[in-house]
């Protein structure tokens, strides 16, 4: 690939607009490459050139590096002043706004630029003291009734990735058709370079005004359980364990090589606990201590796995739609009907519907969403619990409306203390589960593509082309467009749920199987899992 006089001036306007000397540098260097003929350099640049980063509604993600198409000062910048541009527009002049961070690599630059250009904007700006977990952002604009609040993270992406995340006046994650008015006041803005910066942001502590509320959770009355866990080198250690202390959980043994935060995430090639290896060493800590529970965070600590041990002693981490009604049945059974007489509880369309099943029998509503905790937390009144398969728990939105791994931690730690006592474990409640509900077995199908356009080719030919049967099931196909980009195939006792990844490079597919236990729980699950195996050879050939 050769540089066009077009590549280049575009870089060189880039530079020139770069208010970093870092990035300004970094770019110089790569454009130099890439005209001097090095091998990979015009793709490099060409790349980097390719943006800018779509804001949609997860906010920005993308490689920390400079140029449009990446995470670095001076995009910060221009979309800060978007946002800015944004909130006067909808009356919030001056008004307050809170900005966090987590530890990533160019968090703190990233933070301070967009608190410094809210604050030159006019805005009443707040800052944390240090990285903290994303639940503790959610949780500030709340509390302080801010307008809107930025958190600089990545969340569970690879190491050499950043992210901006903005939340809305309601506490939660924004919504279309707000994502579009903001991309368009960011392409509105001027050069970064000219975008006004200024000083002056206070710092404010609200840490633990958040441990309080997390230990008014319906934690029970036990507290004798030995804990593991892991915060994979993100930020949520250290708020774990002071949860842990101020509820009175006092066992609680941390993976002491993941404990720190480290941007380079050393011990784990994925930091994110769904992925293989990624709880390796948490299930040998739980061995090791012989702990009744194990817990893994993500990096920025708003998504919580579990662990348990099987009954042949060996430990496995629970799929995300496992823990989710494992935690959603629990607080059903807590919640005071007097004071809340009808509670919500609330999923999405790709996760287990035990659930639904679950709230029908406790007399409680239930909801299903489009996938995104920025829909689940708007499920409806009354909402008491919410989650997502990609182990999101929303355990209590009444102070953080937006998943929340620390608070569900906590939770489960309750619970694990409850069942010890009564000598049951968390595969005792999910075995009592599926004998009333039925099995529900789930498993996803993901393809990681370098071309994004390879995705919509996909849709486009599952669309068109439909197929009659999967594993030897007929379904019928629901296009869920223009709500959204998502295909529903479905039939006797199967469901496949087909999109896009909103975050990542990927389209995902995700299955159910649901069986009722008319017999032993063991064939229905032996049954239930073979014909999750045919379907899962179904959906792979379809996607192929």
């Amino acid at each position: 690939m050769t540089v066009t006089s077009t590549l280049r001036d575009a870089a060189f306007r880039w530079i020139a607009d770069d208010p970093d000397d870092h990035t300004r540098a970094e770019l110089q260097d790569v454009l130099a490459k890439a005209m001097g003929g090095t091998p990979g350099a015009a793709e490099d640049l060409a790349d980097r050139m390719a943006g800018p980063l779509e804001f949609g509604t997860a906010g920005l993600r993308g490689p920390v590096r400079a140029g449009p198409n990446g995470m670095n000062v001076a995009v910060v910048t221009r979309t800060t002043h978007g946002v800015a541009e944004w909130l006067k527009a909808h009356g919030h002049a001056g008004a307050l706004v809170v900005v966090g961070r987590d530890a990533r690599h160019g968090s703190e630059a990233f933070a301070t630029a967009a608190a410094e250009v809210l604050t030159a904007a006019g805005f009443d700006v707040k800052v944390f003291p240090k990285p903290l977990p994303t639940p503790l952002l959610a949780f500030a604009v709340g509390r302080l009734g801010a307008v809107a609040g930025i958190q600089i993270t990545a969340s569970h992406n690879p190491p050499a990735d950043n992210g901006y995340k903005l939340y809305d006046a309601t506490g939660g994650q924004i919504v279309p058709p707000s994502d579009g008015e903001i991309e368009r006041a960011i392409q509105a803005a001027p050069a970064a370079v000219s975008v006004p910066r200024a000083p002056g942001a206070a710092v404010v502590d609200l840490l633990d005004a958040y441990l309080e509320e997390v230990a008014t959770l319906p934690l029970g009355a036990e507290r004798t359980v030995r804990v593991a866990a892991t915060a994979l080198h993100g930020v949520g250690a250290d708020t774990l364990r002071a949860a842990f202390e101020r509820a009175g959980f006092t066992d609680l043994h941390l993976v002491g090589e993941q404990a720190s935060p480290d941007p380079d995430f050393p011990t784990v090639s994925f930091p994110n606990p769904e992925e293989p290896g990624a709880t390796d060493l948490l299930l040998a800590l739980a061995s090791e201590v012989d702990a009744d529970l194990a817990i893994a965070l993500d990096p920025d600590a708003d998504r919580c796995a579990l662990g348990v041990r099987e009954r042949d002693g060996q430990w496995r981490m629970l799929r995300g739609d496992e823990t989710g009604v494992l935690l959603g049945s629990h607080v059903l059974s807590t919640v005071d009907r007097t004071l809340l007489p009808d509670p919500l509880v609330a999923t999405t369309i790709v996760s287990s519907s035990m659930l639904g099943a679950i709230a029908k029998a406790e007399g409680a509503r239930y909801a299903e969403t489009l996938t995104g905790f920025k829909w689940l937390v708007r499920a409806g009144e009354g909402l008491v619990f919410a989650y997502e398969e990609a182990l999101g728990l929303c355990v209590n939105p009444g102070f953080v409306r937006d998943k929340d791994g620390i608070a569900a931690a906590t939770l489960a730690a309750g619970l694990a203390a409850r069942l010890k006592t009564e000598g049951r474990t968390p595969l005792d409640v999910l075995d009592d589960l599926a004998r009333r509900h039925g099995v529900h077995l789930t498993d996803q199908v993901s393809l990681r593509v370098t071309d994004l356009a390879v995705r919509g080719r996909l849709m486009t030919k599952v669309r068109e082309t439909p197929p009659a049967k999967l594993g030897d099931v007929a379904v019928t196909l629901e296009d869920l467009l223009p709500d959204a980009d998502v295909l529903r195939l479905t039939g006797e006792g199967v469901r496949v749920v087909v999109r896009p990844s909103g975050t990542e490079p990927k389209l995902k597919a995700y299955l159910q199987v649901v069986a009722p236990v008319t017999g032993s729980l063991d064939e229905a699950r032996e049954a239930a899992q073979e014909r999750l195996t045919a379907l899962r050879a179904g959906v792979e050939e379809l996607l192929a």
